[in-house]
């Protein structure tokens, strides 16, 4: 929770792929506050209050992803809502030009991002969500020690500069220092 929080307020691409690792931790754990308690919550010995919210919010996501009907996949609705704005934010970027070096960035991956859409399941998640979606995937597979192609470690990189052009925008639209009004 205290991770997340300050995430969210410095570079939401990270928060995403955070909360993506939270809900699969959860799901790790049979969504079972007590394994939550003794394997998350207990190492960090935080003070009786701190240790009283952590618990609380690890219990409400828990509850949020049998609500949602996301025990076993998917994304809880909060972290499909930070997608839709950071796709609607990409849209805005790209329609209006306001930020020729993230622009020229989306068209410098794009050939990545097609190559990686035929390999989703589903061809009708935006460009911003495969590409959370591959960042995800290298993560899991490093987390797994398992080898990653050169080729993929290029395309990562690449993607993960743009994914940081994105978060810095959407962090400029959220404090009112990008102002679409005025590139109209």
């Amino acid at each position: 929770m205290y991770i997340a929080q300050k995430l969210k307020k410095e570079n939401i691409g990270e928060y995403l792929l955070y909360m993506w690792q939270i809900e699969d931790l959860l799901r790790a754990f049979q969504l079972d506050m007590k394994q939550v308690e003794k394997h998350i919550i207990q190492p960090y010995a935080l003070a009786p209050e701190k240790s009283q919210t952590l618990y609380a919010w690890y219990e409400s996501l828990i509850d949020m992803m049998r609500r949602e009907d996301v025990q076993q996949k998917g994304h809880l609705q909060l972290n499909k809502n930070i997608m839709l704005e950071l796709n609607e934010l990409h849209n805005e970027l790209l329609r209006t030009g306001i930020k020729p070096d993230y622009n020229a960035k989306f068209y410098h991956i794009l050939p990545a991002i097609l190559h990686l859409r035929t390999q989703q399941n589903d061809s009708s998640i935006s460009d911003i969500e495969v590409c959370f979606n591959f960042l995800y995937g290298i993560m899991t597979l490093k987390m797994k020690k398992q080898a990653i192609s050169p080729e993929t470690q290029r395309a990562q990189n690449e993607i993960s500069k743009f994914v940081v052009l994105l978060s810095q925008n959407y962090q400029g639209f959220k404090s009112g220092i990008l102002n679409f009004d005025q590139a109209e």
